[in-house]
């Protein structure tokens, strides 16, 4: 199947473009605003935190609505009428460096961040709706690609950005960004199920948790894909906190070079959703779960156990990174093809709470061991090793299929190779 293929392009384009815009914003903030007249009160480690929470504390207070937003209306209107707020936002970013408001900046993160919430289940749901349940491996695949693509090219242009800073470059990029993103969006051409009003909207975090784990208990292996989706998160968290640490401890990093061991990471798992999807083609390898967190704990258990030179340290991170993508899509997939028609939207909001909270986590773990290691960053790796594993005991226990389905592929592979 082809990537340009017309029918994806406008969501895949518009998926690249605002998870770009999202990062540009952020890293940008962090790379010049820090230079700034900062309030008293703030000292410059405390703006890179707020700046970061600013954009992702949304999800657990709006997840609900966004669910349902997704549900009771046009997919398509809810992401365009969002994408066409954001260049409001970003016109008030624009005005935030301008005048060097940084209290301003980060209220602009904040809207985007709350406008990325409230599109995210809408422009996950419309995968299956453009790409049908036999598209959905592929789409999700191609669909979290482009997403990794836009943080490491947000990311990087950001540094490069703040290096040569010319305001009016920035405002060029944020503005251009964001209307491309409205067009772009604009463009999308799909046929979506009926809006369903039938039920009241659930606001409350908690009641809407539960409520939703209940309800994707009763479709197969959904409750264990939004378990296996939001451990990759929990997993890529630590692994990005780790390699700062790992990196400048062990191998005495610059800046610049930490960089590109992260750029490593990202392109890995760029790669690893794209392979995941092509392997996959129209159905879903529910196999593809346990052989990339087999992958995973492969390089996990080198990067604990021994001190790698630098070279196979990049291979070790590139190969944890790409089979965490080969390990995430059909997880994702398995959301995708269940048949819940518009309830997909809520499912998707359900995915994004259990996601912060499993980041949370991961958070809580990394600081607790860094804390009680003295930053042994080789610790780290052993705890992320012990979630691994974690990890791929409960989805086993869970559902036999996960490793009848790896069984499978195995067998296959190994014929193929007999054949040979």
């Amino acid at each position: 199947m082809n990537l340009f293929q017309s029918k994806w392009t406008p969501l895949f384009s518009s998926n690249f473009v605002g998870v770009f815009n999202d990062n540009l914003l952020k890293n940008c903030i962090i790379f010049i605003a820090v230079g700034w007249s900062l309030p008293a009160w703030m000292t410059q480690s405390q703006l890179i935190s707020l700046v970061s929470a600013s954009l992702v504390l949304p999800y657990i207070f709006l997840s609900p609505l966004a669910g349902r937003l997704a549900v009771i209306y046009s997919k398509k209107k809810v992401f365009s009428l969002c994408k066409l707020l954001e260049i409001a936002v970003l016109s008030l970013a624009c005005v935030s460096f301008y005048y060097q408001w940084v209290m301003v900046a980060v209220f602009s993160v904040l809207l985007m961040g709350i406008l990325s919430c409230l599109y995210s289940p809408a422009k996950y749901s419309l995968i299956r709706d453009i790409g049908g349940e036999s598209g959905v491996s592929y789409g999700s695949g191609v669909f979290e690609m482009m997403a990794f693509l836009g943080i490491l090219v947000g990311t990087v242009t950001a540094s490069i950005v703040s290096d040569f800073y010319n305001q009016w470059l920035v405002f060029g990029l944020y503005m251009g960004l964001a209307i491309i993103g409205y067009i772009f969006t604009r463009a999308i051409r799909v046929t979506e199920l009926p809006e369903d009003k039938s039920e009241n909207v659930q606001l409350n975090p908690i009641r809407f948790l539960i409520n939703s784990f209940r309800f994707a208990h009763q479709y197969k292996l959904v409750n264990a894909a939004v378990f296996g989706a939001s451990s990759f998160w929990l997993i890529g968290g630590m692994l990005q906190m780790n390699l700062v640490i790992h990196s400048k401890q062990i191998y005495y990093t610059s800046n610049s070079t930490t960089g590109m061991v992260m750029a490593i990471a990202a392109i890995g798992i760029a790669l690893g959703c794209w392979a995941a999807g092509k392997i996959s083609g129209s159905e879903v390898k529910k196999g593809l779960v346990l052989i990339g967190l087999g992958g995973m704990i492969l390089m996990f258990i080198a990067l604990t156990f021994f001190k790698l030179s630098f070279l196979f340290y990049l291979v070790c991170i590139f190969i944890v990174a790409f089979m965490g993508g080969i390990f995430q899509i059909p997880c994702l997939s398995m959301i995708q093809k269940a048949n819940l028609g518009r309830k997909l939207g809520d499912i998707i909001a359900y995915l994004n709470l259990v996601t912060f909270v499993f980041v949370l986590f991961g958070t809580f773990f990394f600081s607790l061991t860094t804390h009680f290691t003295n930053e042994n960053s080789f610790a780290v790796f052993g705890v992320i090793l012990a979630i691994c594993l974690l990890v791929s005991s409960i989805l086993v226990i869970s559902s036999s299929e996960f490793w009848n389905e790896t069984k499978k592929i195995i067998l296959t592979i190994f014929k193929s190779n007999h054949k040979d």
